[in-house]
């Protein structure tokens, strides 16, 4: 086996590190263009801070102490809705996560006291196993400690691009890292140093910026912010967290913006466009980095020795730890989620092994005892594995303390946001000067966003997904509508909320809320730029401007969309990204007051360049990145173009709607207040959805409509891929294309809390009524108080086999 070592500048030899050649190593073809040199990839070392003499001694006795299956375990990790503390006395796992929709106890809203009784009880728990090695708790707390309510909840990384400002940055770090270690954990999956070249991909938002310069200005600020300044023989202290710098590598870079998706790309754009922020993160002293869900010229990074092993850990001396995404190791060919050496051999020091866990665990003693995964392999692992506990002073006799329950939502922090949110504006457009709103102004906040907590704070918040953040779970923040409102009466004039944008007094101004619903990873994958207004947005802004209000457009979205009409409807746009739960920062900007200035004005430019139409990616942008107006110069946008230059309709699949729980643009899912959904497995992580009734209501799915004329005569049949879970005393009524049909006796018939197809003809709904020629509509699913079902996919298909159309009851 061949060997490195790195001697730090401190003159601290730190680790040994395999190279290559591990002994016994599963095969691994690797293509010539997915083979990394490491001597084009930028020079960069992990600070000798990062461990001492003294630990890296103790380490050796620590590994000399432990069997296989106790250096097995700590290569492991679990999510903690598929283990329990218990489970540790047998598994002697060396980390746990929580997910974006597992909470303490099945509690997805659980209080910080809460959770540090969880992490107590895990820790606990793994002290009294036979290695005596406390676990390592990570969550994915990406702009805030998101999963807590109550938190301080900052924008999302695009908008964070758009302030160009490192040092505050630098301070979010400090204020989330303070709020994460105040529910007792000690590690959060950020930050995110992504480079989003094509921006269908659901995950642009958590992009910085499309130059990879500004990107790694930030990693270097966010790794101190989390982590502080690493000191020599010191561990991190109780109000400071580990980072991860993730995801490596070139996760934005994939082609058509696909989520998990292959970078086909030469190793020299991979190394300009997606590397940058990899070695001020390592220089900054980050304790972790995550792989890439994504390939590399085909190969995925999760199985990539030359990226993890010879680049990561060799060219930029990385000493921390390598940590999976979720169950990614499962996607390496030849490997499952429980069975993967390859990944292993390849570099990652520890499998997120969410649900997979006790599976894995045994393959890997196996593989560990038959040397397919070599002993100096584990061995490093393991290593690493420990350096970064002992930085956090967890295996100290007297460990660090971390659950401050006060700090959650500290007045300062929650200042520190409004700031951050004011900063993150980007003002494309004041024809008039319509903004600032002037003081004494009568005021209409209406749109789909204007009281919408969810809508203004994105995915990965509270939930993965985020659909269901609502106002209760932030009552120290304020929706844009509501502090809109309360500047405007503090200025001298009168304002009300109307989402439906009525009014009884004309106002002087309307300030219209609008843009993308939450979503999350995959789910926010898209097949153009175009926003599509399915609100009735379009509607609502035309009917303002015939009344002759001006309107203010602020529109929320995770990338820059094309919205050629609204802008040239709107008098003023507004790019407000997705700001978090302080509105106050959104109405700093745009309410003047008494004394007839704002207390902040624009500093915001565009992250990423704003697309001239719905085409991807963007090579002729309406507005460039770095543009956006302020208040020191006026400018009169004249009107823009309009044509999306895509056929939006054919952009929509004709024959799929629901994918794996994921709407398939650009069908989006709607549902009555009374329903609520959640994402939950099937058969995959989060591959469905549930829905519950708790009063009559319907879910639907809609978008522009498309003719199924063909598709009706050609034998077609919708197929439902679901799971009855409760039945409801009153009818159940499935609607397509306008066709209504009675579907209770199908439903009654199924299997309860199994997955099964049902399949209808599309001549059913056509019989009663149903225009295929415009179908708009899909699925509309009605049904009463109790009915419960879960959804993995919804399709129509041809079939051989007659079917007859569902019973009457």
């Amino acid at each position: 086996m061949r060997v490195r070592r790195f001697i730090f500048a401190a003159g601290v030899v730190v680790a040994a590190l395999p190279v290559a050649g591990f002994a016994r190593q599963v095969p691994v073809s690797i293509p010539q263009e997915a083979r990394a040199n490491p001597a084009n990839w930028p020079d960069a070392r992990s600070p000798a801070a990062l461990s001492s003499a003294r630990d890296e001694t103790r380490i050796d006795a620590i590994l000399a102490g432990m069997t296989i299956e106790q250096k097995v375990g700590q290569m492991i990790q679990a999510d903690i809705a598929s283990i329990t503390p218990e489970d540790l006395a047998r598994y002697p796992l060396g980390s746990i996560l929580a997910g974006g929709n597992s909470g303490p106890y099945g509690d997805e809203r659980a209080d910080a006291a809460k959770w540090a009784r969880l992490v107590g009880e895990f820790r606990q728990a793994s002290i009294r196993s036979g290695a005596r090695i406390p676990i390592i708790f990570g969550v994915d707390a990406v702009h805030g400690h998101s999963n807590l309510p109550g938190a301080t909840i900052f924008p999302h990384n695009i908008g964070l691009g758009a302030a160009r400002d490192p040092d505050l940055i630098r301070r979010i770090g400090m204020a989330t890292a303070m709020e994460v270690a105040g529910s007792g954990i000690e590690w959060t999956f950020a930050p995110t140093l992504a480079v989003p070249k094509d921006l269908r991909w659901g995950r642009s938002y958590e992009g910085y910026s499309s130059d990879p310069a500004l990107v790694a200005r930030y990693s270097q600020a966010m790794t101190e912010g989390l982590q502080g300044t690493l000191r020599q023989g010191k561990r991190l202290p109780g109000d400071r967290v580990a980072a991860t710098a993730k995801h490596f590598l070139a996760d934005g870079g994939t082609q058509g913006g696909k989520d998990q998706g292959d970078a086909r790309i030469s190793e020299a754009e991979l190394i300009a466009s997606h590397a940058r922020g990899y070695p001020a993160a390592i220089n900054a002293g980050a304790l972790t980095v995550m792989a890439s869900f994504s390939s590399w010229n085909g190969v995925k990074n999760h199985g990539n020795p030359t990226l993890l092993t010879d680049v990561l850990k060799g060219r930029m001396g990385f000493a921390g730890l390598v940590v999976g995404d979720w169950n990614g190791h499962g996607q390496v060919p030849g490997c499952t989620v429980t069975d993967c050496a390859a990944t292993f051999n390849a570099g990652l020091d520890l499998a997120m092994a969410s649900d997979s866990w006790k599976g894995l665990f045994e393959s890997t003693v196996r593989d560990a005892r038959d040397g397919t995964i070599s002993q100096s392999r584990i061995d490093d692992a393991v290593r690493r594995v420990l350096r970064v506990k002992l930085k956090l002073g967890l295996l100290d006799a007297t460990p660090v303390l971390r659950g401050n329950p006060g700090v959650i939502g500290a007045a300062s922090h929650l200042a520190l946001a409004r700031e951050a949110v004011a900063k993150s504006l980007v003002l494309l457009k004041n024809n008039g000067s319509v903004l600032p709103i002037k003081a004494g102004a009568k005021v209409l906040v209406t749109g789909p966003g204007a009281d919408n907590m969810a809508m203004q704070n994105g995915g990965w918040t509270i939930t993965w997904q985020g659909t269901d953040t609502g106002s209760a779970d932030f009552p120290n923040g304020q929706t844009i509508g509501r502090a809109i409102a309360s500047a405007v009466e503090e200025a001298g004039g009168s304002a009300s909320i109307s989402t439906g944008g009525t009014w009884t007094d004309k106002p002087d101004v309307a300030v219209v809320v609008f843009g993308e619903q939450p979503y999350a990873e995959f789910q926010g994958d898209v097949p153009d730029l175009a926003f599509r207004a399915l609100r009735g947005e379009e509607a609502l802004v035309a009917r303002l401007k015939q009344a002759g209000v001006p309107v203010v457009s602020v529109f929320l979205s995770g990338r820059p969309l094309f919205a050629g009409s609204l802008i040239n409807q709107s008098d003023a746009f507004v790019a407000a990204w997705l700001p978090g739960t302080q509105g106050r920062g959104v109405a700093d900007v745009l309410v003047a007051g008494r004394n007839g200035k704002s207390p902040r004005g624009f500093v915001g430019r565009l992250p990423f360049a704003w697309p001239n139409d719905a085409r991807s990616p963007v090579t002729e942008p309406l507005f460039a990145a770095g543009y956006g107006l302020d208040y020191r110069k006026a400018a009169m946008l004249a009107p823009i173009n309009e044509d999306p230059k895509v056929e939006l309709a054919a952009t929509a699949s004709e024959e799929r709607y629901l994918s794996l729980g994921k709407t398939v643009g650009p069908w989006r899912l709607g549902f009555d207040s009374v329903v609520t959904a959640r994402p939950v497995d099937l058969g995959a992580q989060e591959d469905s959805q549930q829905f519950r009734w708790e009063q009559n209501g319907a879910i639907a799915l809609d978008g522009p409509a498309v003719s199924l004329r063909r598709q009706l005569g050609g034998s077609f049949a919708l197929v439902l891929d679901w799971r009855i879970d409760a039945l409801p005393a009153g009818p159940i009524r499935l609607a397509m294309a306008g066709g209504d049909v009675d579907i209770t006796a199908l439903v009654r018939a199924l299997p309860m809390g199994k997955a099964v197809q049902s399949r209808i003809p599309l001549s059913c709904f056509a019989a009663s009524g149903g225009n295929f020629d415009q179908v708009g509509s899909p699925l509309r699913l009605t049904g009463g108080q109790g009915l419960a079902l879960t959804l993995r996919n919804v399709l129509i298909e041809s079939s051989s086999t007659a079917f007859d159309c569902p019973a009457k009851p």
